[in-house]
């Protein structure tokens, strides 16, 4: 069983930053690729961002040039770091492992000016 906490949300202006963390534990975290998704109210979960055990990296286009995925394995953690947020990023943001049967509780991000 995998516990995954996600933290690091909160409010910001439209192009102001926030960084996640998402912290694993339960198991080999660096055996994993991770994810990141976020969902809003009325639509279905969305893929976000992926890192692999190696470190490589893929994002959403509707994130990219704007959102890092990054881990720490010696922390068990990976992070997102988000510059120029846009009001349309407003989710609330999960991590996961693919196939990953258990989801914390996630992190709030509203941008609004």
């Amino acid at each position: 069983q995998v516990k995954l906490v996600e933290s690091g949300g909160g409010l910001a202006q439209p192009g102001g930053s926030l960084t996640l963390s998402c912290t694993a534990s339960g198991d080999d975290f660096r055996r994993y690729n991770m994810d990141w998704y976020r969902q809003s109210p009325g639509k279905q979960r969305e893929w976000v961002a992926m890192i692999s055990t190696g470190g490589s990296t893929k994002v959403a286009e509707a994130v990219k040039g704007r959102f890092t995925i990054s881990r720490d394995n010696a922390r068990n953690t990976i992070y997102l770091q988000m510059n120029n947020l846009k009001p349309e990023d407003t989710a609330v943001y999960y991590c996961n492992r693919p196939q990953g049967a258990h989801w914390g509780q996630g992190t709030q991000v509203t941008v609004s000016s």
